[in-house]
């Protein structure tokens, strides 16, 4: 009876327990699996990685646009003097072929065709110019009566006539040539914009030809006469209405994109635009957008203030580089229309310039995976990919192939190079696989090569600021020690801002009494730390600086001075001096 009345008290107990409780939250649901891109590693070894630029070339002129035509290794260089450059890949590197002074004024675009055969360029001078790109000859010229805004080849492979558009920089009328006629205009096109058109990009997969007006339209069209150059219907494309797709995106946030690239498979096309500095990433077949990245000044402002930036600058140079954005954004075209976006080979990732260097961008796991030229102080604006693998046209035999030549292996091997322009330069930049430093140049020269004679008047600003900056800073001192006297010498030219710290804090006395706290045998010796522990240390402006790299002053000989760090541009009054070659 007791154990009855207590299994019942018991029962109670635990009903009352339950109803206090409440319901029960519920179980957890499944965690969201995280995108992965298979073979990522692959994909990024076929790539860039340098943190330096290798090697540099020069125009006479700032250069504007660089392209690189994959079937047949060539690189084309324009700058804004009207000159066109031809370069070839080699193994390692490019080599000079051709140079022409095509134009009268800046080249304003232009267009390599889709089987890598044919470029063409259009100028302010009102010039219109085709080549055979694979002989590096100029094969037609024209005269326009108009100012060209944009150039782009329309033809599919095997067509007989190389129709090449041509868009009019007052009227929204795009006029279509034969690249090797007579220069008269074959048709007009003047029903598809309402606006001046600024970009015309050519898909020969689909057969389409996708235009951005200065008012944000995206149009699709065929570049067929036959078809009145109407819009394409399904199932070239996956959509009757554009009120189905994202493609007024523009114009619903009045900004226009000033470059726009296809995927390799042309499955999707990138645009960006300096009014927003938003890169899209639109389906072609769907025109729906698949992926947003914000690099606007705000947004980046806050990355570098909070650190998730991915590198983070020093605070001095993170604002020259903001100050140089915001003028570059007050630029109504001219080198601020040429800043683009590229996909790789694979189209897995997205590459674009930004003031922290180029940045590579999976598209899958929507991360940025790498970031090219971190330590270059340069901004980079238009930019092309490589990622073949250059070879002579010799014979391979089986055995060839089966052997473990190392010569022949060698010419397989890809050599992935990104080419940039920067703003206000008139050189243009190899970023590769390799460092600088790694290798000599045969003629023993430094990473930026002199193809271009200097005017007299560069060899002139050139002489005097060494001149001065030797002169107001020094370029020998003496470090006084117990031991002895060390006599150094000071190379202002090559690490002005390492010099300037050193001097100034010597002048201050900032090094007096400061002992060598670090001293290892056969390697070198580190002073310049007031605390003595090797923790302490500001510079002569009270915060850290960046880093300093020159290809003429190098470790590779004993009692060489440099400055000791915590890691990337965080340089401050310790130094340390080398006693064996490193």
């Amino acid at each position: 009876m007791d154990n009855n009345n207590n299994k019942r008290k018991l029962e109670e107990e635990t009903e009352n327990d339950s109803d206090d409780i409440g319901p029960m939250p519920e179980a957890p649901g499944a965690k969201k699996k995280q995108r992965v891109l298979k073979h990522e590693k692959l994909y990024l070894d076929c790539l860039p990685s340098s943190d330096m630029y290798e090697r540099s070339l020069m125009h006479r002129d700032v250069i504007n646009f660089v392209k690189v035509v994959q079937k047949t290794d060539f690189i084309i260089t324009t700058s804004i003097d009207g000159h066109i450059k031809f370069w070839k890949k080699t193994e390692k590197g490019i080599e000079f072929v051709k140079h022409y002074r095509a134009h009268l004024g800046a080249i304003v675009s232009l267009s390599v065709s889709s089987d890598g055969l044919y470029l063409a360029t259009v100028a302010v001078d009102k010039g219109f110019k085709i080549f055979d790109i694979e002989n590096f000859d100029m094969i037609n010229m024209m005269k326009l009566d108009y100012s060209p805004k944009c150039v782009s080849w329309i033809y599919k492979q095997g067509q007989p006539d190389l129709l090449v558009a041509v868009s009019d920089r007052e009227k929204p009328v795009i006029n279509v040539y034969d690249g090797k006629g007579d220069g008269s205009i074959l048709y007009t096109i003047d029903n598809i914009h309402s606006q001046p058109v600024s970009i015309m990009e050519y898909n020969p997969i689909d057969d389409v030809v996708v235009s951005v007006d200065d008012g944000g339209m995206v149009e699709y069209w065929q570049p067929d006469p036959d078809e009145k150059f109407a819009q394409p219907k399904p199932p070239t494309i996956a959509w009757t209405y554009k009120s189905d797709t994202d493609l007024y995106t523009f114009k619903k946030n009045h900004t226009v994109p000033t470059s726009l690239q296809f995927s390799p498979d042309y499955s999707k096309f990138v645009t960006f635009g300096f009014d927003d500095r938003k890169l899209r990433v639109f389906k072609f077949k769907t025109g729906k957008l698949y992926r947003i990245y914000d690099e606007s000044i705000e947004v980046v402002s806050e990355m570098q203030q909070a650190g998730t930036a991915g590198y983070k600058l020093d605070d001095m140079e993170f604002g020259r580089r903001l100050a140089l954005e915001k003028e570059i954004q007050k630029l109504n075209g001219g080198q601020a229309s040429t800043v683009n976006a590229i996909f790789d080979d694979s189209g897995n990732f997205l590459l674009y310039p930004t003031l922290f260097g180029i940045k590579v961008c999976n598209l899958k796991t929507n991360k940025v995976s790498r970031l090219i030229g971190k330590m270059e102080t340069q901004r980079f604006m238009n930019i092309s990919l490589y990622q073949g693998a250059p070879k002579k046209k010799n014979i391979i035999t089986l055995a060839m192939a089966a052997s473990d030549n190392p010569l022949y292996k060698e010419s397989e091997l890809r050599d992935p190079t990104l080419f940039c322009t920067a703003y206000k330069r008139n050189r243009f930049y190899l970023f590769t696989k390799r460092e600088p430093d790694s290798e000599e140049t045969p003629d023993g020269i430094g990473r930026d090569i002199f193809n271009e004679k200097p005017s007299r008047e560069e060899q002139t600003v050139a002489s005097l600021s060494t001149s001065s900056l030797k002169h107001s800073l020094g370029s020998q001192a003496t470090i006084h020690t117990t031991m002895g006297d060390i006599h150094i010498r000071l190379f202002p030219e090559y690490a002005p801002k390492a010099v300037e710290n050193f001097v100034g804090l010597s002048k201050k006395g900032y090094y007096n009494n400061v002992i060598f706290h670090r001293v290892i045998k056969g390697f070198m010796i580190q002073t310049g730390d007031p605390l003595g522990d090797g923790t302490g240390g500001d510079s002569y402006w009270g915060h850290d600086f960046e880093d300093e790299f020159h290809k003429a002053v190098k470790h590779d000989r004993p009692y060489t001075v440099s400055m000791a760090n915590a890691g990337p541009n965080t340089n401050a009054s310790q130094f340390f001096i080398t006693v064996v070659p490193t």
